[in-house]
């Protein structure tokens, strides 16, 4: 069975930074991309950022070009989201999400879904 285990979230300063990770376990990481996805409350969920199997990235939110970055390591199982420069706007609760080797911005399209974990940035 496919799981998703999204950490590091928190409460954070303005400017401030945090990364996130995302642990995968019950299928191969090599061969799926990772996209990250937030939710802000009374919002739909919005594509962030994703990487696919080879490991190139693409933006999806253009308010987080040049200060989040992605990155993975299959032999951890592990995908990262470095976030950098965060702002009040960037308060969400984050998910992981996989699909086969290409990634996308839709929601529908990735079959499997972590928990989610909270971003606050606040000062």
């Amino acid at each position: 069975q496919s799981q998703l285990v999204e950490s590091g979230g928190g409460l954070v300063q303005p400017e401030g930074s945090l990364r996130l990770s995302c642990v995968v376990s019950g299928f191969t990481l090599d061969y799926n991309a990772i996209g990250w996805f937030r939710q802000a409350p009374g919002k739909e969920r919005e594509g962030v950022l994703c990487i696919s199997s080879s490991g190139g990235s693409t933006y999806y939110a253009d308010s987080v070009k040049g200060r989040f970055t992605i990155s993975r390591d299959n032999a951890k199982k592990t995908v990262y989201l470095q976030m950098n420069s965060l702002k009040p706007e960037d308060t969400a609760v984050y998910y992981c999400a996989a699909r086969a080797y290409y990634c996308s911005g839709y929601v529908s399209q990735f079959r499997a879904w972590g928990q989610g974990t909270q971003v606050t940035v606040s000062s």
